[in-house]
């Protein structure tokens, strides 16, 4: 079951179904406040090697000024689990990689995000995420990650606790060019987050009144390229959860944007939106808005978390840029919030393989 709001862009799924249909294709595309769609890896209409899994966590604090960015990601011909400290007052960042061939679905990525438990150890890097009933503990180890004082280790333990009543953003979506491939996708905001990080000689801590994560989790078959742009935020507004996602590019959204401002706990929907930027200098400031002139927001970057690789038919180049929002946002009944340094990042990718 679906309703459709005053656009096509906002077709809202309100019952669970399977994900796929017995042709591979969608049976509900759209978005939902909750992840209503049952996602089977043996369902897919695709190659092994052309099937995406990954679960993404950015845990920021703006008050110490740091942040932790995990990823452990399936794409089929390769694995990638990735550790990266984030340094926004030195407008740093230190990451530890570690690449899995061939791992064809072997990494443990679950088929829901509510439960699961996701191990990896390397030389280099550990990593052990446990989910709950939507509790996620994240611990991690990176022994030879260096300090700016030239101490080594990082290491920590996190926790990240949904509180009572949270609505994410959660879309299904495909592209026009081949229906069979396919984009569902969890927006998790306002993770109150505990817990601890040491790297090398300094150790500091989440406090879950004021520091919050992130969840990106997604599954999917992708088209050769693409070209996308995201951008997330969680953390406390006046005391109150606060967080916003904002994405286009990627996938035909004619079903559904996944534009959406998160209060108290509540999803407040927002159509198309559009980022300005100046591709030359990710540094200078960006703009984003949307079309109704419910998102005005100046972006003011501490930080570009810049990689590429480029082999040829295969290519990824990187921008997820941490910084500093300011500007005003409407929730759904027309109630202003006035956003001033509001600590998140926005990212251009582009992808191809």
């Amino acid at each position: 079951m679906s309703r459709g709001a005053d656009t096509p862009m906002q077709q809202e799924i309100l019952s669970a179904s399977p994900l796929l249909s017995a042709a591979g294709t969608l049976v509900q595309p759209g978005w939902a406040r909750q992840p209503l769609w049952q996602y089977q890896r043996t369902a897919i209409r695709a190659a092994g090697w052309r099937i995406k899994e990954w679960d993404y966590y950015a845990v920021l604090s703006a008050e110490q000024r740091f942040g932790i960015a995990l990823t452990v990601a399936d794409l089929g011909y390769v694995g990638l689990v990735a550790l990266c400290y984030l340094d926004f007052a030195r407008g740093s960042f230190q990451q530890v990689d570690s690449l899995i061939p061939l791992p064809l679905g072997r990494l443990g990525l679950g088929a829901d995000s509510q439960h699961g438990r996701l191990q990896h150890h390397s030389r280099t890097l550990q990593v052990d995420i446990e989910v709950d009933h939507g509790q996620r503990r994240l611990r991690f180890a990176a022994p030879g990650l260096r300090a700016a004082d030239g101490s080594r280790g990082l290491e920590g333990e996190i926790l990240l606790q949904p509180p009572s009543v949270l609505e994410s953003l959660n879309i299904a979506t495909s592209w026009a060019e081949n229906r069979r491939a396919f984009y569902y996708n969890r927006k998790l905001n306002c993770l109150p987050a505990s817990g601890q990080v040491r790297l090398g000689t300094e150790t500091r801590t989440f406090d879950p009144s004021r520091d919050a994560g992130v969840l990106d989790w997604g599954r999917g078959v992708w088209t050769y390229q693409n070209r996308w742009y995201w951008s997330s935020a969680s953390g406390f507004l006046d005391g109150v959860p606060f967080g916003f996602n904002l994405g286009y590019g990627f996938s035909d959204r004619s079903p559904a944007s996944e534009n959406a401002l998160i209060h108290a706990g509540r999803l407040h929907k927002l159509g198309e939106v559009h980022f300005a930027y100046d591709a030359a200098d990710y540094l200078k400031p960006w703009r984003l808005n949307d079309d109704a002139g419910r998102l005005e927001l100046s972006f003011r970057p501490l930080l570009d978390r810049h990689s590429k690789i480029d082999l040829g038919l295969m290519k990824t180049v990187q921008h997820q840029v941490f910084g500093l929002f300011s500007g005003r946002v409407l929730l759904d009944d027309g109630t202003p919030l006035q956003l001033d340094e509001f600590l998140g990042f926005a990212e251009e990718v582009f992808n191809r393989w």
